[in-house]
């Protein structure tokens, strides 16, 4: 069958997409339920050992991060085009972060993890939407479906976290997260049963009356809702959150801007065009992991002091209050930025020029006439 027709809505194809955007949660909830045991990687009662925690939080986690760079600052047609909006993001983020943190560090590190928990929230809306372009659907009705789905299955394992004290586990400091009373939790499992369960007939609706399943958007889905109850519902240890947390945000996060900056630079003749083939994932992933570990370096050595084994004999740092004020801060810019820069440069209401063309490599959508202006929010 020839590039230019697909029988299914995959963004690069069917294995790709199994492997790298919908697979990763799956893994990642099978290393949570079965990893500690076999290969050894939980610490005591549930904890991150220390090699898990480079595998993992260094290793994808961090360096996923910088993956933006290739969609944004190293990109010489993107910078140009909102040079204003990249070079004020860091700056604005830097000095958010320093009001906040002289407010108290409590309130720096409680609004950081709220803008990264509604980051993640919004990531899987957009692989959700991706993949209602990919197809060309249009309807109104799944469209609002959908939402509430990807939604939920988020959202109640947050609201019973917010409301169970019991959990061994913190999204960035222990305290960062509001506590809730426990009928939200109760109130929240029967509202997301609900929504999903309704998308699940919907989908057996629409197979039994002959159209075809977006497995791209329904594998999103349920791989969503799998490794975040798994993760933070029937779970309850530092190493399973943060397992299913990281793995299934970051890996696909990466596979993106490599299948963008594949479709739109494998063309050229440019040395680009060397960076995203196969043989150039070496430096591909090798820049971010480099970018990865001299960043949380400098933060364990500035700030952290718990992983030393990793980065060095070199002698520990201790900040002032009033150095901390600026150093935590600016530490996070490069985190803060990649939050704000994913809600502009993945939405499909022509702010981005070419983003199908270079996100789906040419190919029209499966139903390429009804394609047009829905948008990721």
């Amino acid at each position: 069958m020839s590039e230019s027709v697909q029988p299914l809505p995959w963004i690069r194809s069917a294995r790709f997409d199994a492997a790298l955007i919908v697979g990763p949660a799956f893994a990642a909830t099978a290393l949570a339920l079965f990893g500690p045991s076999f290969l050894g990687l939980g610490g005591d009662q549930g904890a991150v050992s220390p090699w898990a925690w480079f595998l993992v939080v260094v290793g994808i986690d961090v360096s996923h991060v910088y993956a933006s760079l290739y969609r944004t600052y190293l990109d010489p047609e993107e910078f140009s085009r909102r040079r204003v909006h990249y070079l004020l993001t860091p700056l604005a983020c830097w000095g958010g972060g320093v009001l906040l943190y002289g407010a108290g560090s409590w309130v720096f590190w409680r609004v950081l993890a709220y803008l990264a928990v509604y980051h993640f929230l919004r990531q899987q809306f957009g692989f959700v939407m991706v993949y209602r372009h990919r197809a060309g659907e249009r309807g109104a009705f799944d469209r609002r479906l959908d939402k509430l789905t990807i939604y939920s299955a988020m959202l109640y394992p947050l609201v019973f976290w917010h409301a169970d004290p019991e959990r061994s586990f913190a999204w960035f400091l222990e305290g960062d997260f509001v506590e809730l009373p426990l009928w939200t939790a109760r109130l929240a499992v029967w509202i997301y049963s609900a929504i999903l369960g309704t998308f699940l007939l919907r989908q057996i609706q629409l197979w039994v009356g002959g159209k075809s399943l977006n497995l791209g958007k329904i594998g999103i889905v349920l791989s969503t809702a799998s490794v975040w109850y798994v993760g933070i519902v029937f779970l309850n240890s530092d190493f399973a959150f943060t397992v299913t947390n990281v793995v299934a945000h970051g890996v696909p996060y990466i596979a993106l801007i490599w299948v963008y900056g594949r479709n739109k630079w494998g063309r050229t003749e440019t040395g680009w065009r060397r960076l995203f083939r196969p043989t150039g994932l070496v430096y591909f992933l090798g820049f971010l992991l480099l970018l990865g570990y001299l960043e949380e370096g400098l933060a364990d050595l500035l700030v952290w002091h718990e992983h030393g084994m990793f980065f060095g004999s070199l002698p520990q740092v201790y900040l002032s209050n009033s150095m901390l004020t600026l150093v935590v801060p600016l530490l996070t810019v490069p985190q803060a930025t990649h939050y704000i820069l994913d809600a502009w440069i993945w939405k499909f209401d022509g702010s981005n020029p070419d983003l199908r063309e270079h996100l789906f490599g040419g190919v029209q959508s499966v139903n390429s006439a009804e394609s047009g202006s829905d948008t990721n929010e």
